[in-house]
């Protein structure tokens, strides 16, 4: 189930717990308003003449005392209402809490925005006639999905810091420069040259970009450059900071 999923389904059951707990008290104050009519309809009824030994009495409790012929505990039956609805009243702000705690749940997996890809091959890749975005086919971790591992770029999907770096290892038929972009801006670069005693050798770079909703961010290869595949040794990761 994606997060936009789950979203609408803790939606769904909130909002019919709601309803419920608002059935219940509906249903409880209608009662409420018969039983309190039919006590004012009761008490317009003349009352029995008191025999010798009983005393008028007065006071809070007179409604219940002065409705002997009703057998029903007003009193009662309004506390105990009161209780219930207090207690409902605790149910739902416990409800909107746990409503609260699930949004803020999926807001923090929402910013969870971590990749780490490599390039995959049987050798070099490159060197091209033109500056191509280097594909990183082999995914090692994409949460947050904002890696595409086809096309080799990265989409901002939430708004922050982030901190990328890559590396790359060079053969020494050719040179190799790759370079990081933040949409068409060139914001990192790493290069080494052609050899010819010299070995091949590893290289690399890393920044820390602050990043808008749809941003991209990639490395391209600088045309007639090329470097090593093999092996998962080329690599392009990044994280969300905060």
């Amino acid at each position: 189930m994606c997060l936009s999923e789950l979203k609408v389904f803790i939606w769904d059951i909130c909002i019919i717990c709601i309803i419920c707990i608002v059935v219940v008290v509906m249903k409880l104050l209608v009662v409420f308003l018969l039983v309190g009519t039919m006590m004012v309809l009761s008490e317009g009824f003349p009352e029995p003449e008191p025999g010798p030994e009983a005393k008028p009495t007065e006071g809070k409790n007179s409604v219940v005392k002065r409705a002997a012929g009703c057998p029903f505990d007003w009193i009662g039956f309004r506390n105990d209402t009161e209780r219930k609805i207090g207690a409902m009243k605790e149910q739902l702000a416990a409800l909107a809490n746990r409503q609260n705690n699930s949004e803020k749940w999926i807001e923090d997996l929402e910013r969870k925005v971590i990749f780490s890809a490599a390039t995959d091959g049987s050798g070099a890749v490159g060197p091209f006639n033109t500056d191509t975005i280097l594909v990183y086919q082999t995914v090692m971790t994409n949460i947050g999905d904002a890696y595409n591992q086809t096309t080799g770029v990265f989409t901002t999907s939430v708004s922050g810091t982030y901190y990328f770096t890559f590396f790359y290892h060079a053969g020494r038929e050719h040179p190799a420069t790759l370079r990081l972009y933040k949409n068409e801006q060139l914001v990192a670069r790493s290069h080494d040259h052609k050899g010819g005693d010299d070995g091949a050798d590893n290289g690399g770079n890393a920044v820390i970009l602050q990043l808008q909703k749809g941003d991209r961010v990639f490395v391209r290869l600088l045309a007639h450059t090329h470097i090593w595949a093999k092996n998962h040794i080329t690599t392009f990761s990044g994280f969300l900071i905060r």
